[in-house]
């Protein structure tokens, strides 16, 4: 379970509640770990034996100007320490829109930024994970829109400690996703299953729950499964009706719907 699609929970609820409800692991968001912080939310994962399976989130490393870059250099090693401090098995990179109009010139800065990072990434014992996002969030969210590309950022860092995340919202459109997902085989950090609500409702909190929409799930988690991946599985749902749901209810459906859509 990702923390978003249950917000209305704690982080401390978050973790209970999805340890009672026989989850096995969490993602969890820089934003909600106050007031307690990342070392009592491990503490408290441990405590209920669940792990935390990942930390949103670094990233949205193009600014304008030099000073705008430092200050974004300084918050990623704080969202590094961080990941270390809760225990999280990877930082998630949400690498951020480019500074100008210039594409290309966007990616190439994010590059050297996760090049930069993961240096204090690897001292810090946290793999880093770049997400590539739908092509509809390239202009406010992230230059990184492909596997392809993200995995060109994450092959480019030579000492390694660099994956990707595979989201089925941003990813389940493209016509090459079955060659592109094996091409990723050995870099896959994490998996993230959303559906696609057609037309979406919102352009950002309009994720659907599994098995509402359009996206093959079982096909896709079963491509990143001959990758070689076997870790957590996370179900990230960004969308008002879920969030109004009491977030125990949210977990009994997602269970229900993952073992009817994805397993």
């Amino acid at each position: 379970m990702n923390q978003a699609t249950i917000p209305r929970w704690s982080t401390a609820e978050a973790i209970d509640g999805c340890a009672r409800a026989g989850y096995g692991a969490i993602g969890l968001w820089r934003e909600r770990l106050e007031p307690d912080g990342p070392a009592k939310a491990s503490a408290r994962a441990r405590a209920a034996g669940i792990a935390i399976s990942s930390l949103c989130r670094g990233g949205w490393f193009c600014a304008p100007d030099a000073v705008g870059r430092r200050r974004r250099a300084d918050d990623n090693r704080r969202a590094v320490d961080e990941a270390a401090d809760c225990g999280a098995a990877m930082l998630v990179l949400v690498c951020g829109p480019a500074a100008t109009k210039d594409l290309e010139a966007g990616r190439r800065e994010v590059a050297d930024a996760v090049a930069e990072l993961a240096t204090y990434a690897r001292a810090a014992g946290v793999p880093l994970a770049v997400e590539p996002m739908h092509p509809m969030y390239c202009g406010d969210r992230s230059v990184v829109v492909t596997l392809p590309q993200a995995l060109e950022i994450a092959r480019s860092v030579a000492d390694g400690g660099v994956g990707v995340v595979l989201d089925s919202y941003h990813l389940w459109w493209d016509p090459d996703l079955a060659t592109a997902i094996a091409d990723a085989a050995g870099a896959v950090l994490g998996v993230q299953l959303a559906d696609w609500l057609a037309p979406p409702p919102h352009p950002l909190e309009g994720r659907g729950m599994l098995g509402d929409g359009t996206i093959e799930l079982r096909r896709f988690l079963s491509l990143a499964d001959g990758t070689g991946y076997g870790g957590p599985v996370e179900v990230e749902i960004f969308n008002p009706a879920v969030w109004d749901a009491d977030p125990a209810e949210t977990l009994a459906v997602v269970a229900c719907r993952y073992a009817e859509h994805v397993a």
